[in-house]
């Protein structure tokens, strides 16, 4: 079946009335053999639609699939843009129960600080487990020094691999959302790299490398702002750029953001209230890591501090938010 042909029969199955970038995240998230990402899934909508220019539109004037053009898209033959427009992804609202869990950097990662979050998950009967950014540390493919003594791409995938495996098992019907992180996209900035004539194969990718699809595992992109009922989510990254280090991070999300959103990323738990002249309250959150707290990087002066976040969504999409620490292999 070509593209064309799966972008047809999910316009068929969910009518013409579903947004063609939603209708696109569920056929990327069925066919991720087939499409690279979910702009792949959404670009062949828009052609079977007629909405890729007065060019390819002719080729479908005849077809049921057709979508009425609403205005004119560029009066003024103004040239081709390339700007990405930023969507936030919305995790459903059946994702209402969220354990939230970053910076574990398999396979440097910390064994009972993990096992002291599932365990809360598991005590509180979580529905959604989020994985915000840096689950993989990638150290082999980084642009920094290599030690040899660290394990190899194969090493760091297997275990991952494994985590994902052990992590499906204890959560067997929970959704699981995994945002990549800075050390996430080190693999993917290495195959452009290094290895250009494989980027466009998805065999190479992190989909497959780590056979997502088999734990039912949804992979987000960094760039994406994720937004659990009014809360915004995001690794951190894109929030703490150059020297900007905070001795915060909640407070410097803060100034960054100017919202209300929980990030990882600094290792470290912190949290940071702020009030408006209308009288709203915009609280910002970092939560700690799940991985060794002094590398090989600061062996003997380290900040970070082990950690987790739990987040209950209500249906009006205000939240409650629990951020802990972990001292000592208890929770504080």
């Amino acid at each position: 079946m070509t593209k064309s042909e799966v972008a047809r029969s999910y316009r068929d199955k969910y009518g013409a009335k579903m947004p063609s970038l939603k209708l696109a995240r569920i056929m990327y998230a069925e066919n991720k053999l087939t499409f690279k990402d979910v702009e792949a899934a959404r670009m062949v909508l828009r052609y079977i639609e007629g909405k890729t220019g007065n060019k390819e539109r002719k080729k479908v004037l005849q077809s049921k699939y057709l979508m009425p053009q609403e205005r004119p898209r560029n009066p003024y033959n103004l040239p081709e843009s390339h700007q990405d427009k930023r969507i936030p992804f919305k995790l459903p609202t059946a994702c209402n129960n969220i354990l939230l869990i970053s910076d574990l950097h398999i396979p440097y990662h910390d064994i009972d600080a993990i096992t002291l979050a599932l365990n809360y998950g598991v005590e509180n009967k979580i529905n959604t487990i989020f994985i915000n950014g840096d689950l993989i540390d990638n150290h082999q493919v980084s642009r920094f020094e290599k030690d040899p003594k660290k394990r190899s791409v194969k090493q760091e995938f297997d275990a991952t691999k494994q985590f994902l495996r052990s992590l499906r098992a204890t959560f067997p019907n929970a959704h699981i959302y995994w945002l990549k992180g800075n050390h996430c996209i080190r693999w993917e900035k290495f195959l452009l790299q290094k290895a250009s004539e494989i980027w466009d194969d998805p065999y190479f990718h992190l989909e497959e490398r780590l056979q997502l699809n088999e734990e039912r595992v949804h992979l987000l992109d960094d760039k994406v702002l994720v937004k659990a009922g009014k809360l915004s989510i995001t690794h951190g990254h894109h929030v703490f750029k150059g020297v900007f280090a905070p001795v915060s991070p909640a407070r410097g999300a803060f100034l960054r953001t100017k919202q209300t959103v929980i990030v990882g990323h600094l290792h470290r738990a912190s949290h940071h209230p702020e009030i408006t002249l209308d009288g709203e309250v915009i609280s910002c959150w970092s939560t700690g890591c799940l991985c060794e707290l002094r590398p090989d990087y600061s062996p003997l002066v380290s900040n970070s501090q082990h950690g987790f976040a739990h987040i209950l969504v209500e249906k009006d999409g205000k939240f409650h938010v629990k951020n802990f620490q972990i001292i000592n292999g208890k929770l504080y």
